[in-house]
């Protein structure tokens, strides 16, 4: 399987808009304020946007919760307080008196069954009369439940006993609320699901297996919620384009009709109705928030939690830091890959001693640091040994690297570089909702985690003057492969070299590619500056000899030669992209330690690569690509090799990460606003109406339709002749 060049650059930004906006880092710019808001956000300042959506999306996961728990009062409180249009809605507000009524039942007690009766007589039965026209039918057959036991399978209520029930109107509500506060998921979240639905369409329907079908099934779930309903008044809109509607169906997997009623209920916005859609299903937010955090640290965005070579041992002088309430133990966590160990112990002078236990090994007394506050003695233990308690996505081989030796130049930038990175926080503020827990009090505990991080900070800090790295610290080699990520990165390409050569002598022997591409990189720099002497030294030295054992060689460096006819223009910046490059030997030098790629990296290249094969056969534009950003993450020129792009050559090598797909030099893909559609293999021009006519009376996915109305000349009425013939 060929593999789609990807913009890691576009990704990093996707991913750290993703942990911003679900909170998953600390960031100063964060509100504490865990109460959402009662409307959707009027403020048209991106960051109260933001933060609204994500207060909103918190409330909607406790609803949710609290209606799959079966505590439908506290989920209708709730919405009284957040979402009062619920209830003013009938149709989902008998859905909702229903299964009260039914957990008032199921809970089986004489007090609970009279409360049943007047949630009967009070809500249910007024409800009813004007919900919807099935709604009188539900009412009378409900009742049967005061009669059959909730454990008889066999009963004619048995589906209203049933648990599925709650997942139903949980997911129902769900639905309704993000719409109408606009509580989408990030663009992040809603792009992975849609790139992992298509990549499973695509290998089913032509029958190949996938490479990352373990992940995949894991991290997408098969249900979906329950599609919102459309008001009466919608029903009579007026007919929609035929193109959204199945540009709607094929993009989610949808019927014509759920097609039809997802626009009306969105109004006929085709893409509020697609990210509806795309909302609707499910996934697994622990593991995508593991993949995410893995990918993070691989790429130097967080923090990794883990202790490095010299993280342990070093003393700080204390420092003190003022508590207002002293006497008050506060549970200290620095996110998932911590432990916290409450035992507070109080002091008869009112102090008290809180500790923090990293959960990645070591023994509690040793290397040991304590900080003294007012009021607060803060003993923060830090083991310089890790284990196997430690778990996330990151995955690390079985490389030998005791004869690699560490850079200097790495050496020297740890402390800079760490203190650049964000610590993960993880999810904490759902246990304001799920634990009862007070959001003030969880408030100051993230407060008081912060002081602590800070001070850490400055602990690395007054470590780094007697700094080592370590080559077989799993730490120590992260800080090693984002050191030469950083120098590529900048167009540091000699001093690469020399580092990956004293690291490993052997690095560029398996990996010539690498070499020769930072060699353009050096070639271009000196061309840049006006030392062609020296440009030529490095080209004879080394870029000859690599072509030359490598034909594929040839043509980038006479493309690369070519910079010396243009001797006053930014050579290096029409050369090569730098932050492709640099992931690229990120990925080389750290699979040489040890160190493999995230899985997150594996599923993009993966439903990248499906998504531009799937259009393909559907010889189209995605209409949404834009929309979630995935044009950004094919393509893989930037605005400093823009001029690069308009020779022939150049736009022909980068064309498979960039946002138009190609289907042969015969094909033309149907752009927005053409008509005509030519099928290469018969030279039969379809016209697009033909095309979208097949598609919606034989239900038929784009590919299919085209290929029925080549067998046919490109007559549509002929195909569906033929069909019903």
């Amino acid at each position: 399987m060929d593999t789609t060049p990807i913009n890691w650059e576009a990704l990093d930004a996707l991913i750290i808009d993703f942990a911003k906006s679900e909170k998953l880092v600390e960031d100063s710019s964060f509100t504490t304020s865990s109460s959402p808001p009662s409307s959707p956000p009027s403020s048209s300042s991106p960051s109260s946007i933001s933060s609204s959506s994500y207060h909103s999306r918190l409330i909607i996961r406790q609803i949710r919760r609290s209606l799959e728990a079966g505590d439908i009062d506290a989920a209708i409180d709730l919405l009284r307080s957040h979402a009062p249009f619920i209830l003013e809605d009938h149709r989902l507000l008998f859905r909702l008196q229903k299964q009260r009524f039914i957990e008032l039942l199921r809970r089986g007690t004489a007090e609970d069954r009279d409360c049943a009766i007047n949630c009967l007589r009070n809500a249910l039965a007024p409800c009813a009369l004007d919900a919807y026209p099935e709604a009188y039918e539900e009412f009378k057959h409900v009742l049967l439940a005061f009669i059959y036991d909730k454990e008889d399978q066999t009963s004619p209520v048995a589906s209203e006993w049933s648990e599925r029930r709650r997942f139903d109107i949980a997911g129902l509500i769900s639905t309704v609320l993000r719409a109408h506060l606009h509580a989408y998921d990030p663009v992040f979240s809603m792009t992975l699901i849609y790139l992992i639905s298509i990549h499973k369409g695509f290998c089913f329907r032509q029958g190949i297996s996938s490479p990352i079908s373990d992940l995949t099934q894991r991290l997408l779930l098969e249900e979906r919620d329950p599609p919102a309903t459309p008001q009466e008044s919608l029903y009579e809109a007026p007919p929609f384009d035929e193109v959204d509607i199945q540009a709607l169906a094929h993009a989610v997997e949808l019927t014509r009709q759920g097609a039809v009623d997802s626009l009306r209920f969105a109004k006929g916005d085709l893409f509020q109705a697609f990210q509806n859609e795309l909302c609707r299903m499910r996934f697994d937010v622990t593991m995508l928030d593991e993949l995410v955090r893995e990918y993070c640290v691989y790429r130097g965005i967080v923090d990794s939690g883990l202790p490095s070579s010299s993280a342990a041992g070093i003393q700080s002088p204390a420092k003190s830091l003022k508590v207002d309430q002293p006497g008050i133990g506060y549970c200290l966590s620095r996110g998932s890959s911590h432990e916290v160990d409450c035992g507070a112990g109080k002091h008869s002078d009112g102090e008290i001693s809180i500790s923090t236990n990293d959960n990645l090994g070591g023994s509690p007394g040793k290397n040991s640091e304590v900080t003294s506050m007012q009021g607060v003695d803060v003993e923060l233990r830090y083991a310089c040994e890790s284990t196997n308690n430690h778990e996330d996505c990151s995955t690390s081989g079985s490389h030998q690297s005791d004869n690699l030796r560490v850079p200097q130049r790495s050496r020297a930038n740890v402390t800079a570089e760490r203190s650049k990175r964000k610590r993960w926080r993880g999810r904490q503020d759902d246990l304001c909702f799920t634990t009862g827990v007070s959001c003030n009090e969880t408030s100051k505990e993230l407060s008081t985690t912060a002081m602590v991080s800070n001070m850490c900070s400055s602990r690395e800090q007054q470590a780094s003057e007697c700094l080592s790295l370590d080559i077989n610290n799993v730490e120590d080699k992260y800080e090693i492969v984002l050191g030469m990520k950083e120098l590529t990165s900048k167009g540091m390409a000699a001093e690469v070299v020399e580092e990956v050569n004293a690291m490993d002598p052997n690095f560029f022997v398996q990996n010539p590619t690498l070499l020769f591409q930072l060699k353009q990189v050096e070639f271009l720099k000196l061309v840049t500056s006006g030392d062609h002497s020296s440009a030529l030294r490095v080209a004879c030295s080394h870029l000859g000899p690599l072509a030359a054992s490598d034909q594929a060689l040839l043509k980038p460096l006479k493309e690369t030669l070519l910079a010396l006819l243009q001797p006053n223009e930014d050579a290096l910046g029409k050369g090569l992209p730098l932050h492709a490059l640099a992931t690229s030997l990120q990925v080389a030098i750290g699979r040489r330690l040890g160190i493999d790629e995230p899985q997150l990296m594996k599923i993009m290249r993966a439903t990248l690569h499906t998504h531009n094969e799937w259009f393909k056969l559907q010889m189209c534009k995605d209409h949404f690509e834009n929309l979630l950003k995935i044009d950004s993450l094919k393509d893989v020129t930037t605005p400093s090799l823009a001029a690069a792009a308009t020779s022939k050559s150049n736009a022909d090598s980068c064309s498979n990460g960039s946002s138009q797909v190609t289907v042969s030099s015969s094909t033309r893909m149907v752009e927005d606003g053409s008509s005509l559609t030519q099928v290469s293999s018969r030279d039969v021009v379809c016209d697009e109406n033909a095309i979208l006519k097949v598609m919606e009376f034989l239900a038929l996915p784009r590919a299919d339709a085209i290929h029925l109305l080549a067998q046919y000349n490109g007559n549509a009425e002929t195909v569906i002749q033929q069909i019903f013939a």
